[in-house]
């Protein structure tokens, strides 16, 4: 016993070290999620977040004001001059800059660039640029400029209120709040009956039905979509709420079943005995013993299946398609995003937006969580 003993801090270390690890894991990429956020789109495009707080060097095309503008140009001497700013009323500083696409950074800010027909460029660190040519400028299109710039870290809202205030998005939070809060209630109410049968009832075939619910837990979702979807619409039921709870139920009961179940039959026998000789019938055991003591276990299933449909795409989109009417906010902000993906800062942003309602569902129940799950795994 001495020996073990002796070993017991060292295992208690690495345990503790190991949740270390594993919270960092999951941390660390939420936090830079969350800063990711909050950054300028430009800023967000080249660089990582962890780069937020320092300068940030940017490779910058832009064009002068086009000679046919008016006032454009202006005559200085025997010179015709165009000025401006690259930056407009952004802060920026210049460090390179060129004239051509072949050397994007072939001057220092502050030189002056030797261009064609005696023409030359200067661009200041501030962004100011200064055009000169012997002769009048000519063309509908202003000189190309190439900048490399260095900005400082830029923060901003732009991208939660492009999130939050897209038209539809409103719409988009109803439909799914429609669609979860029946799609978590149905199976724990059906699971929760099931499992009170398989713990607690003796009947022919029990051990059979267990042992194809516990089968159920590793068949993929997705090997049942378009059968069920070819049924749905077999029966009128497609493309409804309706089927998509069914679904959802569907989905969710081998798992509700298996770990009400496993908590259930975990409860004190002699409490339904008493109950039983008192007189008490099977549905009055389940409805005033067994539903109050397996308030963990359902708390544990609810938040389970409650984020497991708050964020779903692939089953929204099967069962209730991209109708504008009935589109849920994944697909919503799917929308937003574009085909290409390329709006990282909107990803961002709808991230944080569509994780509030999940949270506080967490917070509210997690006291349950761990009760829920570990109960009916010793004895």
């Amino acid at each position: 016993m001495s020996g073990m003993a002796g070993q017991r801090p060292a295992l208690s270390w690495a345990v503790n070290l190991s949740v270390l690890a594993l919270v960092l894991l999951w941390t660390i990429p939420t936090f830079g999620l969350l800063v990711s956020s909050f950054r300028d789109a430009d800023q967000l495009s080249v660089s990582g977040w962890w780069t937020s707080l320092t300068t940030t060097d940017r490779n910058i095309v832009e064009r002068a004001a086009a000679p046919t503008d008016d006032g454009a140009q202006t005559q200085v001497g025997e010179v015709w001059v165009i000025e401006g700013n690259i930056f407009g009323e952004d802060v920026g500083i210049v460090s390179r800059f060129g004239w051509r696409a072949q050397e994007p950074e072939a001057f220092a800010a502050g030189e002056t660039a030797e261009m064609r027909d005696g023409q030359t460029m200067t661009v200041e660190a501030d962004g100011s640029y200064r055009l000169e040519s012997p002769e009048e400028w000519e063309g509908r299109r202003g000189q190309r400029i190439f900048v490399t710039s260095a900005e400082p870290p830029k923060f901003t809202t732009d991208n939660y209120n492009q999130v939050m205030f897209s038209e539809g998005l409103g719409k988009s939070f109803l439909n799914t709040l429609t669609v979860t809060i029946p799609a978590t209630i149905i199976p724990i109410l059906i699971a929760a009956y099931a499992a009170y049968a398989l713990a607690w009832m003796q009947f022919p075939g029990r051990a059979l039905l267990l042992a194809i619910v516990v089968g159920l837990l590793v068949v993929p979702l997705q090997m049942s979509l378009i059968p069920l979807l070819k049924l749905y619409n077999g029966v009128g039921i497609g493309k409804s709420y309706f089927g998509i709870w069914l679904a959802h139920t569907g989905f969710g009961l081998p798992l509700a079943v298996y770990l009400l179940r496993n908590y259930m039959v975990g409860l004190p026998r002699e409490i339904m005995e008493s109950a039983k000789v008192d007189g008490a019938s099977d549905f009055d055991i389940f409805r005033k013993i067994i539903l109050p003591l397996s308030f963990p276990a359902l708390a544990s299933f609810a938040i389970f299946q409650f984020l497991w449909v708050w964020n779903d795409l692939l089953v929204a989109t099967v069962f209730l398609g991209n109708n504008e009417d009935q589109l849920v906010m994944t697909g919503r902000l799917r929308e937003l995003l574009g085909s290409r993906g390329a709006n990282w800062e909107i990803l961002t942003a709808s991230a944080f937006v569509t994780i509030v309602v999940p949270l506080i569902v967490f917070f509210s129940l997690q006291r349950y969580l761990v009760r829920g799950l570990l109960a009916g795994s010793v004895k």
